[in-house]
């Protein structure tokens, strides 16, 4: 499934203007045990800040699939990582995201969930926005955090970039819509994916 890259306007932002523009109409449209949309990317993207504005928007609940794992095993995902190595975390990830994808509102996946073959699989059929967020943007966002055991390295920069090789092929196999962040607010980039729903 090739990603389209987004091409619309930038959205301007006024004082006192609405996160995104309010669309409930959407959550109606979505027949069946599917989300409305799934939210992909590398760590520091922003998928589980604009999810959480895209289903305010939408009127319908973010599942973010990080808190699945949380809620269940009772400990911070980055914990679960570390106890079980990446080997077995992807194996209980994958699980959880197909849960996940039962669902009905916008989804946020993992960064990494998209390394795991029945998951790539799995979302062969839904609407997957990739929030694609410049390398040198990610690297700040996540620079020091201590939350995230797959970034821990001696060189955590050098570390994200060889993600970015690694994670991009994928990103581009299952997404249906590419949308780069890079000077765009968290209003604007959910204000270009509700665009993309209405349209698509």
């Amino acid at each position: 499934m090739s990603s389209k890259e987004s091409e619309l306007p930038e959205v301007s932002e006024a004082p006192g203007a609405p996160e995104a523009p309010e669309a409930p109409e959407f959550a109606s449209q979505n027949c069946g045990d599917r989300p409305i949309v799934v939210l992909i990317g590398l760590p520091g993207a922003g998928k589980t800040t604009i999810g959480r504005r895209l289903a305010r928007a939408l009127n319908t609940e973010l599942v973010d699939s990080d808190e699945l794992i949380e809620q269940a095993t009772g400990k911070a995902c980055g914990a679960v990582f570390s106890e079980l190595g990446e080997p077995a975390f992807r194996v209980m990830e994958a699980e959880y995201v197909a849960k996940a994808l039962e669902t009905t509102g916008v989804v946020s996946l993992g960064g990494g969930a998209v390394l795991t073959d029945s998951t790539r699989e799995l979302l062969k059929d839904h609407e997957v926005i990739w929030i694609d967020v410049p390398v040198e943007e990610g690297i700040r966002r996540t620079a020091g955090e201590r939350t995230r055991p797959v970034l821990q390295a001696a060189d955590p920069a050098e570390h994200y970039r060889n993600l970015v090789k690694v994670r991009t092929p994928l990103y581009e196999e299952v997404a249906t819509f590419r949308l780069r962040t890079k000077d765009r607010s968290p209003q604007q980039v959910v204000a270009a994916v509700l665009h993309h729903i209405e349209n698509h």
